[in-house]
């Protein structure tokens, strides 16, 4: 990759001694849906910045019951893995590849050294912290005051922008996981939309009317 190429997928870096470093020290990686990059308790060895694809960031219980908190997007990287390359901590948090996705990854030992050299990787991780901030809030928010059945709903519009599709593949028990409850009270509330006719249900699919997202804010 070519420090031309990789402006394209990070606009905001236009210093080019700031592209050629992350070149030169960062590893360009294709990653297949299910790797595993971060787990509670593991060091964190580099900061990943996405440049296609997406990554779900889950916080997890002793009992690792999971917990969604937000997906990393196209010229995004991990504002909790940042923290923990910074003190020197284990993660807390899991970092799961959701779709085929290339990321650089930043050795940790550089990230002190790009922060000192760069404005626009001090501003980038400046604006990382403030976006993850107000997601982390969103999720709070939402286990603290909304019901399931609003929680779900939001989740379902969440996972159709992130993957573009009407057509979600995935399992009741999955999405319990995703949003700390049981497949049973899922399995209810999914009933409950087909039965109003705003989704259809299918094996391990969900499929989803166009206006869903009108039709929940009515």
């Amino acid at each position: 990759m070519t420090t031309e190429e990789l402006k394209t997928y990070l606009p905001e870096f236009t210093d080019p001694r700031l592209l050629e470093t992350l070149l030169e020290k960062g590893q360009v990686m294709n990653l297949e849906p299910g790797k595993v990059l971060m787990e509670p308790g593991k060091f964190v060895k580099m900061v990943p910045i996405v440049l296609e694809g997406s990554i779900k960031v889950m916080r997890m219980d002793e009992d690792g019951k999971e917990l969604f908190l937000y997906y990393l997007d196209a010229g995004e990287t991990c504002a909790l893995s940042l923290t923990c390359c910074s003190a020197a901590r284990p993660s807390e948090i899991k970092a799961v590849v959701e779709e085929p996705t290339t990321i650089i990854a930043i050795p940790v030992s550089l990230h002190e050294q790009l922060t000192d050299e760069f404005k626009q990787w001090k501003d980038f991780v400046s604006e990382t912290y403030q976006s993850r901030f107000h997601e982390m809030l969103v999720a709070l928010d939402a286990v603290a005051f909304k019901r399931m059945d609003e929680r779900l709903m939001r989740y379902i519009v969440t996972k159709m922008k992130q993957h573009k599709t009407n057509e979600l593949n995935t399992t009741h028990q999955e999405i319990a996981n995703e949003l700390g409850t049981s497949r049973e009270v899922i399995s209810r509330l999914l009933k409950q939309l087909e039965k109003k006719k705003w989704i259809e249900l299918g094996r391990n699919v969900i499929y989803i009317r166009d206006d869903f997202e009108e039709l929940i804010s009515k």
